[in-house]
């Protein structure tokens, strides 16, 4: 869920519309000015009006009036600072963003969209000021997002050192069945000529070749009698050189050559059990993209790709030909139209259904997308294994959620300190 939605599901809870605005009173006034722009007297107290009742329905005790006036005043002042910066950097939330996440708030409330609105109505909120109010909340988180992103850093060493935590934690629990074969290197051998056979092992492994055989024929190790089987052991359970080399490699995974003191070393990860692995399969597509223009309509791109496939199917062309003179997408078009094994998650939601449904071969219909119109056909599909990127992924994200906490706390606090914020006093206030 994107940091944006849980800002306002956080808010907006069972309808907690903390900054909603009342609708206009006729004693309205100024009652904070915020750089350019003002709180009204009728924003404070409809922030109030709503806290009260949500603590009500809750059962929640609340600080004193004078306490939770001036807690909802500064929310209301952090609000409008970053709001303006929405505007500043030129966020704009159309209506179909806004839509998508007024259904994500009725949703999480377990309500339909009749019954959000009722319970907006109910607490004396028009449904045009609460879509304005979440729409300001979009631009502000999104203008959030955006500039905090900037100032985070994070370096690689800082991804591996945490993933090797998450992988230690992992590791714990799970069981490796591991196949040893050990080259022996003893006083006055060619060093290199046994680093180099054992390259040739793992070169033949890699190919298919049968594991035990060679470790039978070629292997001085303790378990070479029985084909280098090792049997069942956790990471902690294995001599240190195996337990040094094995990283969340899953089954099959060859390692080695490496070098101990006594020689040098192949292992093979023959099973694994308690690891939780990722897999997925990444598609080899190409494509041919038109993007309609003021001359060129949705119905003359789709009759242009039309016409491509029947010169593909008559044999007047080929798809590549047709991809490298006439697609709209410069990068691909110059690889012919190939865009590469990608999985179909990087791809828009109309282009991802395309690849993940097409048969392997066939040319998809002319369909639209956001970038204009399309066919694709897949070349070829792929099963890769992404524990390794999936425990990186992961600890990115550990990481940039950490960081990312401190630095929009720390971005808002700046923000505050250089605005300009003036509590305008009323008359009756100083009576």
């Amino acid at each position: 869920m994107k940091l944006w939605k849980q800002t306002l599901i956080a808010l907006i809870s069972v309808c907690s519309l903390s900054t909603a605005q009342a609708a206009p009173q006729e004693l309205d006034r100024v009652a904070v000015i915020v750089n350019k722009g003002v709180i009204l007297q009728s924003d404070i107290d409809a922030a109030l009006k709503t806290v009260r009742a949500n603590a009500a329905s809750n059962g929640q005790n609340l600080p004193s009036n004078d306490v939770l006036r001036e807690q909802v005043t500064e929310k209301l002042i952090t609000d409008t600072i970053q709001q303006q910066e929405a505007e500043r950097i030129g966020v704009r939330i159309d209506d179909a963003q806004l839509n998508s996440a007024i259904n994500d708030i009725a949703q999480k409330n377990n309500q339909s969209l009749d019954q959000l609105k009722a319970s907006i109505s109910a607490e004396g909120l028009s449904y045009t000021e609460f879509r304005e109010q979440i729409r300001n909340e979009i631009a502000a988180s999104e203008a959030r997002n955006a500039l905090v992103r900037r100032r985070i850093n994070i370096l690689p060493a800082e991804v591996d050192n945490m993933a090797s935590l998450l992988a230690q934690e992992s590791d714990s629990t799970v069981q490796y069945k591991i196949g040893h074969i050990q080259l022996r290197v003893n006083e006055g051998d060619d060093k290199s000529a046994i680093e180099a056979q054992a390259q040739k092992l793992v070169d033949q492994l890699n190919q298919g070749a049968d594991f035990n055989n060679l470790a039978y024929t070629y292997s001085k190790g303790p378990k070479a009698m029985q084909g280098g089987d090792w049997g069942w052991m956790r990471k902690e359970e294995m001599p240190t050189i195996f337990a040094d080399q094995i990283q969340m490699q899953n089954k099959g995974t060859i390692i080695g050559p490496f070098r101990s003191g006594v020689g040098f070393h192949i292992l093979k990860i023959e099973d694994v059990k308690g690891l939780e692995t990722v897999a997925v399969t990444e598609v080899n597509a190409r494509h041919i993209l038109i993007k309609p223009t003021v001359i060129l309509s949705d119905d003359g791109a789709k009759k242009e790709l039309n016409d491509f496939i029947d010169q593909i199917k008559s044999g007047k062309a080929t798809f590549a030909e047709l991809a490298h003179q006439y697609s709209q997408d410069p990068g691909s078009a110059a690889q012919d139209g190939e865009l590469g094994y990608q999985t179909p998650d990087l791809y828009v939601p109309e282009f991802k259904h395309q690849v993940e449904t097409l048969p392997v071969g066939q040319i998809s219909e002319p369909f639209k997308t956001v970038h204009g119109w399309h066919i694709v056909e897949v070349l070829d599909r792929r099963e890769v294994d992404r524990t390794d990127s999936a425990l990186k992924n992961k600890a990115y994200r550990i990481l940039f959620s950490r960081k990312f906490n401190e630095e929009a706390s720390a971005w808002i606090q700046e923000l505050r300190a250089s605005a300009y914020v003036e509590v305008v006093k009323d008359d009756e206030d100083d009576s």
